[in-house]
């Protein structure tokens, strides 16, 4: 761990480091013992080996969460680590309040893009609030529930397909609204319509 992210997360008590990794080897020996949580992952760039790791993490560690911490700000960067399947994005340089909202966020199930990195979205593409953008930032949990909506499922439905509790569907839905910025049902069916999660033939 480089210096400077160790001395960001020594200023954050409530986050536990479990271990740290020279390489990727060793990562996934130390994710496999400790199965912490989230794993803060260092970048000097979205190369295929690094996209590979992060897909290979989400991919074995359900449970486990990546946040990159990259040395870019731009879109492609960020678009190429989210597809991968990181959780969080964050730029090099981030305060330690920046480091723990970011950790606090993923780990109870929600997507964290740094905002340095998405003022350079919204000025590269002005206009285009980019739906495409915000549902990348849902979890695939929340895109699943938006489409079960869309398609008429009730709350209880929903929890009995997914085997999970209502009260959980109904957490879902909350940042859901929460993060599209919609405050009811019929909203929510509009803008999944619209984004082509779900069509009016289905």
């Amino acid at each position: 761990m480089r210096a400077g992210i160790r001395a960001l997360l020594e200023k954050l008590p409530e986050v536990e480091v479990t271990g740290e990794a020279t390489d990727f080897r060793e990562a996934l020996r130390m994710i496999l013992e400790h199965r912490p949580d989230v794993v803060l992952m260092g970048m000097a760039s979205s190369g295929p080996n690094s996209l590979d790791a992060i897909a290979r993490i989400s991919a074995e560690f359900a449970g486990v969460r990546v946040v990159v911490l990259s040395m870019y700000a731009d879109e492609q960067n960020m678009r190429q680590v989210i597809k991968a399947g990181a959780a969080g994005y964050l730029v090099k340089g981030s305060a330690a309040a920046e480091l723990k909202n970011a950790i606090t966020t993923v780990a109870r199930g929600e997507n964290y893009c740094t905002p340095i990195a998405s003022s350079h979205i919204l000025k590269d593409h002005p206009g285009q609030s980019g739906d495409s953008d915000l549902i990348e930032s849902l979890t695939s949990r929340q895109r699943e529930i938006l489409r079960m909506i869309a398609e008429r499922y009730n709350t209880k439905e929903i929890a009995h397909v997914l085997c999970i509790s209502v009260k959980t569907v109904e957490t879902h839905r909350a940042h859901l609204m929460k993060r599209l910025g919609i405050h009811d049902v019929p909203g929510l069916v509009r803008f999944a319509i619209k984004t082509g999660i779900v069509s009016l033939e289905e």
